[in-house]
């Protein structure tokens, strides 16, 4: 993969894989830190100072007691000592540490590339735009925190779905650009464009209803699969619920809709097999999509029948980075 290749190219590479690999481990532990209820812990917005965690108890008495301000603690965490606030806390400091590494990690390598191979970087402007959508992801945290410290128990959900997504975005970038640096051979034969982007929306959409559901924490209700507590509908509903304008805010029909874009991305799957075998295009790819598709749906149907298991629910959220990546990885060798 490395060999034969000019320094500025090798260590792109090299930066490219370890910034992917940091994302995947951010998405990780944002994902634990939200099924740890954690990510309330830290109230205050600290981009400099923080880096260490509290050594003394004073330290711990000042953040225990600013979380003692928040509806979270008063509402639920009432009767919560400091040992336990320990645990939370420690979940919001990795992540925000390690988004502090990602932070540094995207720049520092840019800024020596710079200086040492200026006119081959100048050509590679692009990835300063992940330096950006990173420093942008930072201030989408602290406005996802923010909407759980005054008047809620827990962040919106909106906000949630919208980091997530930012998260995704900046990952599949970054994969982009890892497929263009190794020089990924293309598809001979080429699939319907418009057919693949009607695929993706699908997996958009998916994702970010599963977003929604982490939110709502709507995976608590309804755990039976294939059916929905004996019945297709969810039965704390009507018909006209699965439409109006509150479907977003209702963890029911999050969850049904949910269910039902699963099913759709098999259809979807199904008919790209199809095409893939048809066309004799290269199968690998989408074998691998194919086994992304159908463990991840084995991962839902498991974090749901467990009443969301950690561990389930943790896999169930790196399953839909494992779908993304391997369906751009197709998007990709469709290109010209």
């Amino acid at each position: 993969m490395f060999v034969n290749i000019d320094p500025y190219n090798r260590l792109i590479r090299l930066w490219l894989i370890s910034m992917f690999l940091l994302i995947i481990i951010i998405i990780t532990v944002g994902g634990l830190t939200r099924l740890t209820d954690s990510g309330l812990s830290i109230t205050e917005w600290e981009l400099f100072k923080g880096v260490l965690p509290p050594l003394n108890i004073e330290k711990w008495n000042f953040y225990f007691n600013e979380y003692k301000k928040i509806p979270e603690y008063q509402s639920i965490n009432y009767d919560m000592s400091i040992d336990e606030f320990k645990v939370i806390f420690y979940w919001e400091y990795f992540h925000r540490l390690i988004a502090r590494v990602i932070g540094l990690c995207s720049i520092l390598p840019l800024i020596y590339l710079f200086f040492k191979y200026n006119n081959e970087l100048i050509k590679d402007i692009k990835y300063l735009s992940i330096f950006g959508l990173i420093c942008f992801q930072g201030f989408l945290g602290w406005f996802m925190v923010k909407s759980g410290l005054i008047n809620n128990t827990d962040v919106s959900h909106y906000r949630l779905a919208l980091h997530l997504s930012v998260a995704l975005l900046i990952l599949s970038i970054i994969f982009w650009f890892i497929l263009q640096k190794l020089n990924i051979e293309k598809f001979v034969k080429k699939i319907n464009n418009n057919f693949l982007l009607f695929f993706f929306i699908i997996i958009l959409i998916q994702i970010i209803l599963g977003a929604f559901l982490a939110g709502l924490n709507g995976g608590l209700l309804y755990n039976t699969w294939p059916d929905m507590n004996g019945s297709i509908f969810p039965n704390d509903i009507n018909k006209n619920d699965l439409y109006n304008s509150e479907i977003l805010n209702n963890p029911s029909v999050i969850q049904f809709y949910h269910r039902f874009s699963a099913y759709l991305l098999i259809i979807f799957l199904l008919i790209l097999n199809v095409i893939f075998y048809k066309n004799q295009i290269e199968l690998r790819p989408v074998l691998v999509l194919n086994f992304a598709i159908f463990f991840q749906i084995f991962l839902g149907v498991m974090t749901l029948i467990t009443g969301v298991k950690i561990y389930y629910a943790s896999l169930h959220q790196l399953g839909s980075v494992f779908v993304l990546i391997s369906f751009i990885n197709i998007f990709y060798k469709n290109t010209n």
